[in-house]
């Protein structure tokens, strides 16, 4: 449990408070570093309250999570693991996929509403989830070149 961080794999220095504030622990069956990023919860809660108009305590009681609960994950300001429940019924509130911020707390892509729920401790899921996304930033600056590629070359037509 003593790990010396700085000669871990994929740790970085973050200059985001909130990151490091976000939990970092040791999966020693992985022999690798997860962090969660509860600070990506919280903004999501808080964009996602905005948005709907909603207060902390309707969410609490749409919820069935604590209001104390409800503060304590939106500003990140405890630091302790929550249940998987716990983000479901808050997602559910919220009008999201029942694994939304669960999703975002293990830096995944959210699922779209009405799809079908996913294992999230499966890694094979996880790394399959990871690949697809990786793979769509890939097509979108294909794009993105082509776009730029057919612009050069219209411009050097028009000269």
């Amino acid at each position: 449990m003593g790990a010396d961080f700085a000669t871990c794999p994929g740790w970085r220095v973050s200059e985001s408070r909130e990151a490091l504030i976000s939990a970092l622990r040791w999966t020693p069956r992985e022999e690798e570093y997860v962090t969660e990023d509860w600070a990506a919860v919280g903004r999501a809660i808080s964009a996602r309250l905005t948005e709907l108009g909603m207060k902390q305590r309707e969410l609490a009681t749409r919820s069935g999570v604590s209001q104390a609960i409800v503060r304590e994950i939106q500003h990140n300001t405890v630091q302790r693991r929550r249940g998987d429940r716990t983000l479901e019924a808050l997602s559910t509130a919220l009008e999201w996929h029942p694994q939304h911020l669960l999703a975002l707390l293990h830096h995944r892509k959210p699922p779209a509403a009405g799809q079908p729920r996913e294992n999230m401790d499966d890694p094979v899921t996880a790394r399959l989830t990871a690949i697809e996304d990786r793979l769509a930033d890939l097509v979108e600056q294909v794009a993105e070149l082509r776009a730029d590629v057919a612009i050069a070359l219209k411009d050097r037509n028009v000269r």
